[in-house]
C-alpha cells in the first residue's frame, strides 16, 4: 500500500469511528428524551423502598400510550410552589384535617419521585400515614413506620377528599418525612414523566419493580 493510500485509509477510519460516536451519542440521547431516563433519589422520602442516591430507570412511554396506575412509583413534575413552606404550596387552602386536592395552576420546573396511591375519581383519607382509599385501609406493607404512634398533621388526615378528574395522589413510601400530595395536591396526568421500573444502582440493590 502506497504512503497516500495508507493516509487515505487512515482518514477513512477516522472519519467512521466519529460518525459511529456521533450515532451512538445520538442515540443515547433519544432514548433518554422518549424511553428510558435515569434518575437519582435525592431525598428520604421514598424509604425504605429507595434510598438517598440510588438510581432508577423510568418508562417514558407509558404514558405516552395509557394512565398510569395506582401502585406505580413515579417520576413527575409536581405543581409550583411545592419546595415552598406547607401554608403556601395548596393551590386552595384545604379543610381542617383534610389533605390537599387542588393543586396549584402551574407545575414546577423540579423532578419528584413518589408513589400513586389514588387516581381520578377515587376518595382519600390518612389515618396514621396509612392510606383509606374509597372507605377501605389500604394494604402497603412497603411503607415505613414513621408514621405509626403518631396523630400529627403529617401522618393523620381523616377528612375525605375526592382525587379530580385527570389526577393523580402522590405519596412517599416514608410518610413521616414526606413532602407530598397530601400538601401540594394531586398531579395532572399531563405532569407526570413516568414509572420507574428498574433500580440499577448500587449494585447490591438492583431490582425489578
Amino acid at each position: 500500500m502506497t504512503a497516500a493510500a495508507q493516509k487515505k485509509s487512515t482518514g477513512s477510519s477516522i472519519l467512521e469511528l466519529i460518525v459511529i460516536v456521533a450515532v451512538a451519542l445520538g442515540l443515547a440521547l433519544l432514548i433518554q428524551a422518549f424511553v428510558v431516563k435515569p434518575y437519582r433519589i435525592p431525598s428520604e422520602s421514598m424509604v425504605p423502598t429507595l434510598q438517598v442516591g440510588q438510581r432508577v430507570l423510568v418508562n417514558r412511554l407509558t404514558t405516552r400510550f395509557g394512565d398510569p396506575s395506582v401502585g406505580d412509583i413515579t417520576v413527575f413534575r409536581p405543581p409550583a410552589g411545592s419546595e415552598q413552606m406547607p401554608l403556601d404550596q395548596c393551590g386552595e387552602r384545604p379543610e381542617q384535617g383534610a389533605a390537599c386536592n387542588k393543586p396549584t395552576p402551574q407545575r414546577s420546573n423540579v423532578n419528584f419521585i413518589k408513589r400513586i396511591v389514588a387516581g381520578p375519581g377515587d376518595t382519600v383519607s390518612i389515618i396514621r400515614g396509612r392510606v383509606i382509599l374509597n372507605g377501605k385501609p389500604t394494604n402497603e406493607p412497603f411503607i415505613s413506620d414513621t408514621c405509626a404512634d403518631d396523630n400529627g398533621a403529617a401522618c393523620t388526615l381523616p377528612k375525605t377528599i375526592k382525587i379530580p378528574p385527570g389526577h393523580w395522589f402522590m405519596m412517599g413510601d416514608n410518610r413521616g418525612e414526606s413532602d407530598d400530595s397530601r400538601f401540594w395536591g394531586p398531579v395532572p396526568t399531563e405532569w407526570i414523566i413516568g414509572p420507574a421500573f428498574a433500580t440499577y444502582w448500587p449494585p447490591d440493590r438492583i431490582n425489578i419493580f
